[in-house]
C-alpha cells in the first residue's frame, strides 16, 4: 500500500471517529461555578477550584440516557453553588442556584426552562474528593458526602425531565422516574435536609412528585403545550401560537384552581415574565386582556408587571 493511500486511510479513520464522538456526546452543557467568598481564608481556595472543576465533569462527561446527542443539541445550564462555613470541619452548607434554558425552533432565543434556588444544601468535601455517584447506591457510605453529587444528579435528571417534556408528551417521566428514584434513596444524616416532605412544602421531594403525581398529570399537557406547541410555531404561525399558549393559560388557571399552593405551579412561572409579556405585547386588545387577567391571578410575584406592560 502507498503512503499515499495509508493517509487517505488514516484521515477517514480520524473521520469517523470525530463523527462518532459528536453523535454519543453527553447531554448537558453545564457551567457549574463555586463561590466561596463567605468561608473565609482557613480553607485553601485551590480546594474550591478543584471542586468546581469536579462539579463540571461530573455534569459534563456522564452519560445521562441512553439517545445519543450531537454538540449543537446539548442542554444549556447553569449551577451556582454559594457556600457558607459550618463549624465542622471540611463541612459546608450552602444555597444552589439552578438555570436552564431551551431554545425555540427558528430563532436564536433561548426560553428559561428551570430557574430555581434550592437552600437547602450541605455536604462535605475534601480537596481531590472523588465525586461517585450511584443509582443503585444513592446514599454511598458517607452519608455528608453523597449529598453533593445526589443533589447535582437529581437537578440533572430534572432539567431532562422538563427539556424532553417540552418536545413531546410527557417525554420526560423516565428522567422524573430517575430523579424520584434519587429522592427515595437520598443520604440521610445530621442536617441533611429537601428530600423528605416534611422538611418543607417547596423542596426536591416536592418537585419531582408534583411531576409524577397522576392527579396532576395535566402538567405535561402545559409544558408539551407551552414549548412544543406554543413557542416552537411563533416563526411559521404567530397567531396560532398565541391562542395556544391562551390554552396553556386556561389549563394553568383551571390547575390552580383545584390545586392550590403546588409548588410546581410556582416553579413553572420562575424567570418566565418577561417572555409571557413579550409574546402578548403585540396581541390582539381581547387576547391581551385576558392574557394580563390570567396571569396577574396565576404568577402573583409579577401580577403588578403584567398589569402595567399589558395595558
Amino acid at each position: 500500500m502507498s503512503l499515499k493511500n495509508m493517509k487517505i486511510i488514516k484521515l477517514v479513520l480520524i473521520l469517523i471517529l470525530a463523527a462518532s464522538i459528536n453523535v454519543s456526546a453527553q447531554e448537558l452543557n453545564a457551567r457549574v461555578s463555586v463561590v466561596s467568598s463567605r468561608v473565609g481564608t482557613y480553607v485553601s481556595p485551590s480546594t474550591f477550584t478543584t471542586l468546581q472543576t469536579a462539579l463540571n465533569n461530573f455534569l459534563n462527561n456522564r452519560k445521562w440516557t441512553t439517545d445519543n446527542f450531537g454538540v449543537n443539541e446539548k442542554i444549556d445550564c447553569n449551577f451556582s453553588l454559594n457556600l457558607e462555613p459550618t463549624d465542622e470541619q471540611n463541612v459546608y452548607k450552602a444555597t444552589l442556584m439552578i438555570q436552564a434554558a431551551r431554545p425555540i425552533y427558528n430563532t436564536s432565543f433561548l426560553s428559561p426552562l428551570v430557574n430555581y434556588r434550592d437552600e437547602n444544601i450541605i455536604f462535605k468535601y475534601v480537596e481531590f474528593q472523588q465525586l461517585d455517584f450511584n443509582e443503585n447506591r444513592v446514599s454511598g457510605t458517607e452519608p455528608l458526602q453523597s449529598n453533593l453529587t445526589a443533589i447535582f444528579a437529581y437537578y440533572a435528571y430534572m432539567i431532562l425531565g422538563f427539556d424532553y417534556d417540552s418536545y413531546s408528551l410527557k417525554g420526560g417521566i423516565p428522567y422524573f422516574q430517575k430523579a424520584q428514584n434519587i429522592v427515595n434513596n437520598a443520604p440521610d444524616g445530621r442536617g441533611i435536609s429537601g428530600w423528605k416532605p416534611f422538611d418543607n412544602i417547596r423542596n426536591r421531594y416536592w418537585l419531582v412528585e408534583n411531576m409524577l403525581n397522576s392527579r396532576y398529570n395535566v402538567f405535561h399537557d402545559i409544558y408539551y403545550g407551552y414549548y412544543r406547541m406554543g413557542l416552537d410555531q411563533f416563526y411559521d404561525d404567530e397567531k396560532a401560537a398565541r391562542a395556544q399558549l391562551l390554552t396553556v393559560l386556561d389549563l394553568l388557571n383551571t390547575f390552580n384552581q383545584e390545586n392550590p399552593n403546588t409548588m410546581i405551579n410556582q416553579f413553572f412561572f420562575q424567570g418566565k415574565a418577561s417572555e409571557w409579556i413579550n409574546i402578548f405585547k403585540k396581541a390582539m386588545p381581547q387576547d391581551k386582556v385576558k392574557a394580563a387577567e390570567l396571569l396577574s391571578k396565576l404568577d402573583l410575584t409579577n401580577s403588578s408587571k403584567y398589569k402595567d406592560e399589558l395595558k
